[in-house]
């Protein structure tokens, strides 16, 4: 089983996603893979800067996520483009992640499996939500899908919004009725 675990920046989903893993579950954590992709040397590394340019290497000529992102989420045109380069290579990866991780439940943590298209792919779709403010977040938070839409296509939603056993309560309930 395949599940899908989205949310708006900042709203818990890597808490969430850490909490099925100790229950049992595989856990794919789609930045990690972008990042390990961004790393100096690959073909998505030498794709952004060459679309970016070298104003956005820190001195050791990594990519600085900081300036790259005060790029893209200033613009989405910027960021459309960054994802073209970027998630492609991403879903290859964690396909063949989830390939390696036969007949185990296997959790997709990812903050644009909706926008991407990608929750299509997942059996299960859980949304996590916390009514937390995170004022410099804003334009990052501006450049995903609405909520709202988020919430209508989940097949279970997660409260983070108040302690953590109180998340682990609802992850551990909805472990239970996927029956896995």
């Amino acid at each position: 089983m395949i599940i899908g675990v989205t949310g708006s920046f900042g709203s818990g989903k890597t808490t969430v996603a850490s909490m099925f893993r100790r229950l049992g579950a595989c856990v794919v954590d789609a930045d990690r893979v972008c990042y390990s992709l961004m790393a100096p040397g690959k073909g998505v590394y030498r794709k952004i800067v060459r679309h970016f340019g070298k104003a956005i290497l820190k001195k050791d000529r990594s990519i600085d996520r900081k300036k790259l992102g005060e790029i893209v989420f200033k613009s989405r045109v910027k960021l459309n483009s960054l994802n073209k380069i970027v998630h492609p290579e991403a879903v290859k990866s964690i396909n063949k992640m989830i390939c390696a991780k036969k007949n185990r439940v296997v959790v997709v943590d990812a903050p644009l499996l909706v926008e991407s298209g990608y929750y299509k792919k997942m059996d299960k779709l859980i949304v996590v939500r916390s009514s937390r403010k995170q004022s410099d977040t804003l334009g990052i938070i501006r450049m995903q899908a609405p909520l709202k839409k988020k919430l209508a296509l989940a097949d279970f939603i997660i409260d983070n919004s108040g302690s953590k056993t109180k998340t682990l309560l609802q992850v551990r309930k909805i472990w239970k009725r996927m029956g896995v």
